[in-house]
């Protein structure tokens, strides 16, 4: 997600942000008031992220990132915008300043933390493998010599190359896709065997298009997600925090969880 201004703020306070996130202590003020010249609070994300951020059917930006994101915008004081980005080149529209966050079901993972610093995690997840329910694949060994897809940049990607899943397609082949959708209707369509992506997406997905589609039981790396911002931006990462925090202890979270997931599946950080 993105980085930002502050650059000289790091030092001291960076390598605390380091170990336990952005976040601010409950000894801090509440409130999430951030200075943005701009006045407009920016997020980036990938609009066919289902049900994270995606359009409508009036072409609007929509979903579950995208109502958090607001929420925090106003409790920062800030306007909203939301910017749909190349999820593939990321970390450079955060790095370049075109948007103030990447808040989309991002993981948090040790490689992207060198490039960009983050909220404590809102929400965990894991990398799930979903085939036709036909198609006689029911484990990870079942892919030797099979075609998996996955999007291009994503989480699900590092799953297929650096987990198990990359051994036992050996012989097989790795797709890329630029979105999941178009990963979806080629898994759908028979040009692919399998398609990794997050457990999130894919039961959303399953459950909205009412498809043949099924999650085979063994998932794969474990991931929580969080919001990025630039290299050094504490202030807007604290303010994010904050807002996270005001949000899940007044119970905002758990009703915008509720809206799209049936429940409140906030991840606990406070009790971390």
């Amino acid at each position: 997600m993105k980085k930002k201004w502050l650059a000289a703020l790091m030092t001291a306070a960076i390598a605390v942000a380091a170990l336990a996130g952005c976040g601010a202590s409950n000894k801090q003020d509440s409130k999430a008031e951030v200075k943005n010249d701009s006045k407009t609070f920016v997020i980036g994300v990938d609009d066919t992220f289902p049900p994270m951020g995606f359009r409508n059917k009036k072409n609007q930006i929509v979903g579950f990132d995208i109502d958090m994101a607001r929420e925090a915008a106003k409790r920062m004081n800030l306007k909203f915008k939301v910017q749909a980005i190349n999820w593939d080149t990321k970390e450079m529209e955060l790095k370049n300043d075109k948007i103030d966050a990447i808040w989309n079901g991002l993981s948090i993972t040790d490689e992207r933390k060198k490039a960009m610093d983050f909220t404590k995690p809102y929400l965990e997840n894991d990398q799930v493998i979903v085939v036709k329910k036909d198609s006689g694949i029911k484990t990870k060994a079942d892919l030797a010599g099979k075609t998996v897809g996955c999007q291009k940049g994503s989480s699900a990607e590092d799953a297929l190359m650096d987990d198990a899943v990359g051994k036992k397609i050996k012989g097989g082949q790795a797709t890329e896709f630029d979105e999941n959708v178009s990963a979806f209707e080629d898994l759908n369509a028979g040009r692919i065997d399998a398609m990794v992506v997050d457990s999130v997406v894919a039961r959303y997905y399953i459950a909205k298009h009412k498809s043949d589609f099924k999650v085979l039981g063994e998932s794969l790396s474990p991931e929580q997600y969080g919001v990025a911002v630039k290299k050094g931006n504490t202030q807007m990462c604290d303010a994010i925090q904050r807002a996270l925090d005001d949000m899940k202890k007044d119970g905002t979270a758990a009703k915008i969880s509720k809206k799209w997931f049936g429940q409140d599946i906030i991840y606990n950080w406070t009790a971390k």
